[in-house]
């Protein structure tokens, strides 16, 4: 009789069983092609069974564990909280993408981070945080690039955007492959994924690494703009004060020394939209001014010919205006239609390419040959204090911008990198900052500092940084990574223009490179204020 029965549940098991697993291979298979794949075949649909028992399993472990460090007071091993929460920026989630551990909610289930739905951005807020990428601050020192370039300058500026727009377009186009039904997926989230790619399998790190460091040098380099730009801005708008130009370099740090206590940008951010707005009410200001003086405009002194030793290091200037390669991937991966990628990339540019080219080329005739580095430098007296104390309050409020992402960087390369960081954390298991972590957020600050004191030259610095890291970044890399990547896909006149791109980017950078620090070791050798 006992077997009777024993053989009686065993064979109701089994069928419940077959009955289940019929029911979730068909709602995987449904699944599936909802998302638009072709239905599974028996082999595979074993492989998701298989998959969901593995699932499962992970799951019942990871319940249990949750239940045990619940039981065991509740914080475990600090990645999660009192309240059975994740804490709020995992470093092995942010880098490996293999998401934080679920957490129990009230009602005994899972939930998890990655079910929550992040907002998106429309294409018209996309639009604008490119352009205030590429119409901050430096657009001031456009019309010193046409002293030196007169209309090959302005040229430059016209073609300087459709390359930035052509290599930022096929920058996110190597974010994508195609899957087995010929529909592009995006496969990669950065920069730097794309780098580790290109460099695959030999060296599956040496392109992160080279944009990491592109990176690094692009922001520091802003950075120490910005105090430099400030400290001149500041020199020349009180002159008849016994304070050199160092002086208010160092005063301004000193307003920017609380930067290295930052742990987010909540509070900068805030301010953005005001400097922004700020920054365009000046350049109307500027040019209102330069209007009221076209009787005078000097249309003779626009020629053709170019100052060879220092036309390159208008390249540099003007390229350096444009860079915003290094975070498009980010954005577009956060737009609510990333189809709209394309046509606002197009808009941006060309507004750019008219507002630069009509900036530069209206204070250019306005002031001529006396044009300065800084072009605000050339108002009158009572105009110029009230407009350099905008831009010097613009310019200390953008520094925590680029100096929060270049320590992020080197956080997570030498102190977060888990078993491969060259250092320990930088934060302690309650969050809070160690000694050593502070002390490289101040001596990332004094860097800067040093680095304006002893080269205090706003165009040959943007000049030098726009041929060092931004033709590499906006111009080589892109168009490099697109044919490595994509090379049996691209028709020829994609090919030529991939090929063109990195032909000339490279002269410029290295041209550019060579003059800017022939003119700082000049300017350095002789003492050369402006």
């Amino acid at each position: 009789m006992a077997t009777l029965i024993r053989s009686k549940l065993s064979n109701k098991l089994s069928n419940a069983a077959t009955t289940v697993s019929n029911k979730s291979q068909a709602k995987v298979s449904g699944m599936f092609a909802r998302m638009g794949f072709q239905a599974a075949t028996d082999e595979e649909a074993l492989g998701f069974a298989a998959c969901d028992d593995l699932d499962y399993d992970h799951r019942q472990g990871m319940q249990m564990d949750i239940l045990t460090s619940d039981e065991m007071g509740g914080e475990g091993s600090g990645q999660i909280g009192g309240d059975g929460g994740v804490l709020e920026g995992d470093s092995h989630y942010q880098r490996d993408g293999t998401g934080p551990p679920p957490s129990a909610s009230k009602d005994g289930g899972l939930t998890t981070e990655l079910t929550e739905v992040k907002p998106k951005i429309t294409a018209w807020e996309a639009g604008w945080n490119v352009t205030n990428a590429i119409q901050g601050m430096f657009v001031l020192g456009l019309p010193y690039a046409i002293l030196h370039g007169g209309y090959l300058g302005l040229f430059l500026i016209i073609f300087a955007a459709v390359v930035c727009c052509y290599t930022g377009k096929i920058l996110i186009s190597c974010l994508y492959e195609e899957d087995e039904d010929g529909q592009l997926v995006r496969v990669r989230d950065s920069y730097v994924d794309i780098a580790n790619a290109c460099c695959a399998p030999r060296f599956p790190s040496l392109g992160g690494h080279i944009v990491n460091v592109a990176q690094i040098i692009e922001l520091v380099m802003t950075c120490i703009l910005y105090v430099v730009v400030s400290g001149n801005l500041m020199y020349n708008s009180f002159p008849s004060m016994p304070i050199s130009q160092k002086s208010w370099a160092i005063i301004a740090t000193a307003a920017l020394l609380p930067c290295a206590f930052l742990k987010n940008l909540k509070a900068v951010s805030k301010f953005s939209l005001l400097c922004t707005l700020a920054h365009f009410i000046i350049n109307i200001l500027v040019i209102a001014y330069c209007l009221s003086r076209a009787r005078d405009w000097a249309w003779d002194k626009v020629k053709f010919y170019i100052d060879v030793k220092k036309f390159p290091i208008s390249i540099g200037i003007i390229v350096f205006s444009y860079t915003s390669q290094i975070f498009l991937p980010s954005l577009e991966g956060n737009m609510q239609k990333p189809s709209e990628f394309h046509c606002m990339m197009n808009w941006t540019h060309i507004a750019a390419c008219i507002l630069k080219g009509l900036f530069a080329l209206v204070a250019y005739l306005t002031w001529a040959d006396a044009t300065k580095e800084v072009i605000t430098d050339n108002l009158p007296s009572t105009i110029r204090a009230v407009v350099n104390i905008f831009l010097v309050a613009k310019a200390l409020l953008s520094y925590p911008l680029p100096f929060f992402a270049a320590v992020e960087v080197l956080e997570k390369t030498f102190f977060q990198d888990g078993g491969r960081a060259y250092f320990p954390d930088c934060y302690g298991g309650d969050g809070r900052l160690k000694s050593w972590g502070l002390t490289l957020r101040c001596s990332l600050v004094v860097f800067t500092l040093l680095m304006a004191i002893y080269v205090p030259h706003f165009a040959l610095l943007m000049g030098l940084t726009g041929s060092l890291t931004g033709a590499g970044l906006c111009f080589l890399l892109p168009s490099l990574f697109h044919l490595k990547l994509l090379w049996r896909k691209l028709l020829w006149h994609q090919v030529f223009f991939d090929v063109a791109i990195f032909v000339i980017g490279g002269i410029c950078s290295i041209s550019g490179f060579i003059h800017s620090m022939e003119g700082l070791i000049e300017a350095y050798k002789y003492n050369i204020e402006d």
